[in-house]
């Protein structure tokens, strides 16, 4: 195999420094990028295209970039440049079917090149020369389909150690669980998982696009109500909601779990009122709520009893779930990107995980009326379906692992802390959607 891409690799170093901070998965958005070094390069494939597999540091963060190098780039590749590579170009591979395709060969094989080891799961048989497609739907990761058969998620900011994603799917897979995806392969490397292969599930649609078409459905009838359209989603999310319950059941068994006093809440008390802190400088418009929000979170100091924690999925929302002709299918148990590795893999109270779900459905709601002018029949009616799903949602979990509604105060409060995050969020990114957070909170506070 010739080296030359491998020696390369180090010239890209100020296109790099450019090409980054405009990639939807790169976390450091908004801060001077100084620092760029290639930590590691491996070449995985020779010729023209030849691909290379390299570790960025930037900043001090670690990312993965799989870098295609052809002579003349064509045009489907030519938004993905990334620089020069003497007379070759540079580009973002994952973008390129025809390098792609060998990755999920290298697993089979059980590959180990240059410190990277490609690794089937025991007892899996993969199928090989099956044809790579990107999907481009997501931001913290990169997702490669190879056929109808297998979905390869390239972790971009790859966290020494273990790997919470693949963990908690091998522990459920091991408990018989139903509501995953089969883990068939990783991918490890400079002591991180780099890549995550499951089963691609062909017949399955999306629970964010299903429920906002279900909402769309209502608002394009005028004056019915949610329950009288025929899309209405109310079923599928009281089958959501059970779903959701067998998961925190199953990790509970498999995973063990824990109970803690109302004192043993204080250390995530406090990281919700220094969310809340930073949000309000960033947010004028918080401030009138912020009496209101800090005594919802205060309240949780007087919950009676026990509070259960354990492993949960840790950033649950309508996004990633989805709906097959079996049931519905939780993904991506990596927890919240924007918290540090070592938050991510502590135990929580499943309700994090229904707060989640129900921010996630007033979102599905209220988004489409967000932004434009009023319309106050629509945002009635989007708000009718959200109070509709949240419900019905809360009932299918019910039949599995209790009426979360039960545990208003703490509900109450991981409610309004995700929402805070969100007014950042949106404060940061889309604007023209804080409003959504900032009227949750106010209506829950």
């Amino acid at each position: 195999m010739s080296t030359r891409p491998l020696h390369a690799v180090a010239s890209l170093t100020d296109d790099l420094r450019t090409w980054l901070p405009a990639q939807r998965w790169f976390a450091a958005k908004g801060r001077d990028l100084t620092d760029v070094r290639v930590e590691r390069a491996v070449g995985l494939a020779d010729g023209d295209p030849a691909l290379v597999h390299a570790l960025v540091e930037a900043n001090g963060e670690l990312y993965q970039v799989l870098i295609g190098v052809r002579a003349e780039l064509p045009d489907h590749l030519a938004p993905f440049a990334i620089g020069q590579l003497g007379e070759s170009h540079a580009y973002d591979a994952t973008h390129d079917p025809e390098l792609m395709s060998g990755l999920i060969d290298l697993m089979a094989k059980g590959a180990d090149l240059g410190g990277l080891s490609w690794r089937a799961e025991p007892g899996v048989e993969l199928l090989t020369g099956l044809r790579a497609r990107p999907i481009g739907v997501e931001q913290s990761n990169t997702s490669v389909v190879f056929g109808y058969h297998y979905i390869l998620k390239l972790f971009r900011r790859p966290v020494l150690g273990a790997n919470r994603d693949v963990d908690l799917h091998r522990a459920l897979w091991a408990a018989g669980s139903k509501q995953i995806a089969q883990p068939v392969g990783v991918v490890e490397g400079a002591g991180a998982v780099l890549g995550f292969a499951q089963r691609f599930l062909g017949d399955s649609a999306e629970g964010w696009a299903t429920a906002t078409a279900s909402v769309r459905d209502l608002l394009a009838e005028g004056d019915l109500h949610a329950r009288e359209v025929g899309g209405d989603f109310a079923g599928e999310a009281s089958r959501l909601g059970a779903a959701v319950a067998q998961v925190h059941a199953d990790l509970a068994t498999t995973l063990g779990s824990d109970v803690i006093d109302a004192a043993g809440m204080e250390s995530s008390l406090a990281q919700m009122h220094r969310r809340l802190d930073e949000v309000l400088l960033e947010v004028p418009a918080l401030a009138e709520h912020e009496a209101a929000v800090r005594a919802a979170f205060d309240a949780v100091r007087g919950v009676s009893g026990g509070i259960p924690v354990q492993h949960v999925h840790g950033d649950l929302h309508l996004g990633q779930v989805l709906r097959t002709t079996a049931g519905w299918v939780l993904i991506d148990f990596e927890g919240e990107p924007a918290a540090a590795p070592e938050e991510r893999v502590l135990t929580r109270s499943p309700l994090r995980d229904v707060a989640g779900m129900l921010r996630s459905f007033d979102y599905a709601a209220l988004h489409l009326v967000a932004g434009g002018e009023p319309d106050h029949q629509q945002e009635v009616r989007a708000a009718e379906w959200a109070d509709r799903n949240r419900a019905a949602f809360c009932e299918g979990y019910a039949t599995v692992g209790g009426d979360p509604r039960e545990h208003a105060a703490l509900l109450r409060a991981f409610e309004l802390d995700k929402a805070v995050y969100e007014v950042r969020y949106e404060h940061r990114n889309r604007p023209d959607w804080v409003a959504i957070p900032l009227a949750a909170i106010k209506r829950a506070a």
